[in-house]
């Protein structure tokens, strides 16, 4: 969902409040200067209007496009469109990056799909929905090869087939990448096989297709992203609807996502169906932290869709749009793209419990906080995509309207612009740190790019 950044700009009543708590962000620094558009107190400084017209950086800062779509890769096969999550993963030594990125494209005949006219050569038992070879599925996972010293792709191929609206998903502890189907079709028409699953990707610099094995106890539902806890193996995950649920997913076997376990919802303790949304009344409030449940669920193939009214009803918290979701330093950071008065989007912090996922973890529950509600759009406008950069700040990829950007968060809560879209509308999507920390890779969707940002990322400043 697309909304115009000038359409929130007139929304008085929200923007007036400005954030949620924002004494939180003001602190010894002036309204105005933390209101403006490129936040100069904090962060690299003001953004340089790029001559290409592509994507506007701060002084010192640049960029390569290292992948376009429609450009023939390693196996043959060409990029396909629609750019969305990503993650990285370290290569063959350390100035080698593996990413592996998704595709949020749909079997649509006038979609920019990987094939062009080698559909023959697929694999069909690597191909999950073909289409009845009519329609296959188009989205999917591709997987890039990166030199972080030369700054150059060494290699692309494509990674997982047949899959639909391959929308975000997040890297395991591993070396694999969880990609998720923004999608819940049934099996009908064109379609051979039921979507709205996540599938493993193993992040390998060699090309080959993954096996299309859908991990069903996962749950069948929007999916968006997910994150690992190292610790326990334990995956948590976001739905894109506007009465999502958070879940959790506590596997049999640690590191075996295809062996089976239980699916779970977040439920605030004490606070059965909780609307955390804020948007008609504040019931949150920023920073404010609560105690946490887990409930287990049923029927989680879900054939009417409904798991998420069912878990509501029984007592699991709502939120506005899940999406972007990341593990840092023990905490699981997601995204809520449409939450607050303004429906400009929230921030929250999950700690799990020392005990997580055991017969102890009610006594010692983890905790959830709202970390940060803007309700603003000039300071960040629907965040969608998120990572964490290595020095602990968020990155949150905006997916807002008419000029989206890259955005920083500090460990307090203040924020400041990385980079903006100087060529179109388009959100950014998949932003992920190389392992050796020198390189900032994103998407822009609607371009059908993907980026390679460098830059003295280390003199970053907070005032």
């Amino acid at each position: 969902m697309h909304v115009s950044r000038r359409h929130f700009l007139k929304t008085a009543a929200a923007t007036s409040l400005g954030f949620v708590g924002f004494q939180r962000f003001v602190r010894s620094a002036d309204m105005s200067v933390l209101a403006s558009r490129n936040l100069p107190s904090t962060g690299y400084g003001e953004l340089i209007p790029d001559p290409n017209g592509l994507l506007n950086l701060p002084k010192g800062f640049t960029y390569r496009v290292i992948s376009r779509v429609c450009e023939t890769m390693t196996d043959g096969f060409l990029v396909p469109g629609a750019h969305d999550g990503m993650a990285a993963f370290q290569g063959n030594g350390k100035n080698e990056t593996i990413l592996i990125r998704n595709h949020e494209l749909n079997p649509d005949a006038k979609s920019v799909g990987p094939f062009g006219e080698l559909f023959h050569k697929i694999d069909r038992a690597k191909l999950y929905d073909s289409g009845y070879g009519e329609m296959p599925g188009i989205g999917g996972t591709t997987t890039l090869v990166y030199d972080t010293k030369k700054q150059e792709l060494t290699a692309h191929f494509l990674s997982l087939v047949g899959t639909k609206r391959n929308c975000a998903g997040g890297p395991t502890p591993w070396k694999s990448w969880v990609t998720c189907e923004e999608d819940t079709s049934r099996a009908v028409g064109t379609l051979e096989k039921d979507h709205g699953y996540n599938f493993e990707v193993p992040a390998t610099r060699k090309p080959q297709l993954a096996d299309p094995i859908p991990l069903k106890e996962m749950g069948r539902f929007n999916h968006e992203a997910i994150a690992v806890d190292p610790k326990t193996s334990i995956v948590y995950e976001t739905e894109d609807r506007g009465d999502s649920l958070i879940y959790r997913y506590i596997p049999n076997k640690k590191k075996q996502l295809a062996k089976g376990g239980r699916l779970q919802a977040l439920v605030i303790k004490g606070m059965p169906s909780l609307k955390t949304q804020n948007w008609d009344e504040q019931l949150v409030k920023t920073g404010q932290v609560f105690d946490v449940q887990w409930m287990d669920l049923d029927e989680i193939d879900s054939p009417q869709d409904d798991l998420r009214t069912r878990g509501f009803e029984a007592g699991a918290a709502q939120f506005a749009r899940g999406e972007g979701m990341w593990y840092a330093n023990g905490s699981i950071f997601f995204a809520c793209t449409s939450g607050g008065k303004a429906e400009a989007g929230q921030i929250w912090k999950y700690t799990p419990s020392s005990d997580e996922g055991t017969s102890r973890e009610s006594q010692k529950p983890g905790k959830l906080e709202l970390f940060i509600e803007p309700n603003d759009p000039s300071l960040v406008e629907m965040a969608d995509n998120l990572t964490v950069a290595p020095w602990g700040d968020l990155v949150l990829a905006e997916d807002g309207g008419e000029t989206d950007r890259l955005v920083g968060v500090t460990p307090s809560g203040r924020l400041y612009v990385i980079a903006s879209n100087a060529n179109s509308g388009s959100e950014f999507a998949g932003p992920t740190f190389s392992p050796d920390g020198t390189t900032l890779f994103a998407n822009m969707q609607s371009e059908g790019l993907t980026l390679a940002i460098t830059g003295p990322w280390k003199s970053r400043v907070e005032l």
